[in-house]
């Protein structure tokens, strides 16, 4: 889950329910549940907020990455284990890290806030990765939290300069007979000479060995790893691309983002900045990302625009849901929180709507897109690519559902939104969060909200 800081107040909760509650079918009458206190944790609020929790499946056991700290807690939250993580001596303007060489900006006791958590299954470890040094990262002892490595002497190892907890997102890729990779996604806070958007790197077996986190091919003209043009912030100053949620699914890797652009409304002649959610697409096996492509993703209900995303949730359809969409009870669904309006990303209106998307049916509109830009159709469309007026070029070749690019045509963007279907929306306590599984062919959905409720 990565929420806002509002929903920490039930995000232990929630993780709580999900591992032990039993839910009733929906639609039929239920007898009154005797009331029980809720099982709470609170850290040391000295320390400041909780920012990113993952439960491990096979024991129940939960992390927690807080501000200079990582808890680990039973799943009934009690502290089984710490692991301090700052505060420390820095400065965001030393690049590379004065753990690496001498800074002359002066340096402060400066928190660690964490800005990714992960388990590492195949290695039994914890991924945390914090804003210290430009974004290192700790790989840890599931067990006991002890440090297994802390890879800081390469650029590659520099994740983002950003100090915001919801600034980076990841997902692991796994093998049975290699080393995984990490997708890792990240804002650059105006840094894309040092920082690239989106990369893949390899996570070595052993946690203190040299390749741990390079990336997965590097050469001079080529690597796996997505830049931001410089020319882009002289358009947009403050342009960045916000990972809000990512996964993998079949032969690819996707990232839900909230990113600016400049749009001229309708019968004026200047432009004006608004945000656009888009979902972007790579395939999990291209180490040189000529599959990248980025489609636009929105919510309408009776003429309500629900532009700015504020959480996913991937999950399967289940057999009644997928019956009433006309696909498998194994499909994919996107559960989605947008809130209204495409302007205010920092405060997103309090009108809210939970949508879903069927993953294929994206899929299917990139295929669309990919077919027609490789007949020579259009451009590449991207609005970040400061020269999105690049024209497609036309190439003879079958484009199926696993096409992978090549080095023409890509980056790539759809134009047209694809939209979601809506199932509530609520228009006075802004949803923040959601989560979804399917019990006895029904899904079920949970959502949080700004004011800290949780809605069933």
């Amino acid at each position: 889950l990565n929420m806002s800081p509002a929903m920490w107040k039930w995000t232990c909760l929630i993780s709580h329910l999900l591992l032990s509650a039993t839910v009733s079918p929906l639609g039929r009458q239920q007898p009154p549940l005797p009331k029980r206190p809720f099982i709470t944790f609170t850290g040391d609020q000295a320390e400041g907020n909780f920012n990113h929790l993952v439960v491990d499946e096979r024991t129940g056991h939960i992390y927690l990455g807080a501000v200079n700290r990582i808890y680990k807690l039973s799943s009934d939250l009690k502290v089984l284990v710490t692991h301090q993580t700052g505060p420390d001596e820095d400065n965001p303007k030393c690049y590379p890290p004065r753990i690496v060489q001498t800074c002359n900006e002066p340096l402060t006791p400066t928190n660690n806030i964490n800005k990714m958590l992960l388990i590492d299954y195949k290695e039994n470890r914890l991924i945390a990765c914090g804003s210290l040094y430009q974004g290192i990262c700790k790989l840890l002892r599931l067990d006991d939290l002890f440090k297994l490595g802390e890879p800081f002497h390469k650029k590659e190892h520099y994740l983002s300069g950003v100090n915001e907890s919801g600034s980076v997102f990841g997902v692991i890729v796994s093998y049975s007979n290699m080393d995984d990779k990490l997708f890792i996604a990240t804002a650059v806070d105006g840094k894309p000479e040092y920082f690239p958007t989106i990369s893949s790197r390899k996570l070595t077996k052993n946690s203190e060995a040299d390749g741990m986190f390079a990336y997965v091919f590097h050469d001079e003209f080529v690597a796996s790893m997505i830049k931001i043009p410089s020319d882009t912030f002289t358009i947009i100053p403050d342009f960045d691309i916000y990972y809000i949620y990512g996964f993998s699914s079949g032969n690819f890797v996707y990232f839900l983002t909230l990113q600016p652009e400049m749009i001229s409304p309708p019968g004026s002649t200047t432009k004006e900045q608004v945000y656009t959610s888009k979902l972007v697409r790579l395939c999990k096996e291209d180490t040189a990302f000529n599959s990248y492509v980025e489609v636009p993703i929105g919510c309408e209900k009776n003429g309500v625009e629900y532009r700015l995303l504020q959480a996913a949730y991937l999950s399967k359809a289940g057999a009644i849901l997928a019956r009433s969409l006309g696909v498998g009870p194994e499909d994919d669904i996107l559960f989605t929180v947008f809130s209204k309006g495409q302007k205010r990303k920092m405060k997103s209106l309090d009108e809210s709507a939970l949508c879903i998307f069927v993953l294929k049916k994206i899929n299917d509109r990139i295929k669309d897109r990919l077919q027609s830009c490789y007949r020579g159709e259009g451009t590449l469309d991207l609005a970040w690519l400061k020269v999105k007026d690049i024209p497609c070029s036309s190439a003879l070749l079958t484009i199926d559902d696993n096409f992978c690019g090549l080095d023409m045509n890509a980056p790539l963007g759809v134009s047209s939104m694809v939209r979601g279907l809506p199932i509530f929306t609520e228009d006075g306590d802004r949803m923040t969060s959601v989560i979804a599984y399917v019990y006895k062919n029904h899904s079920l959905a949970f959502v949080g909200t700004k004011s800290g409720k949780l809605k069933k």
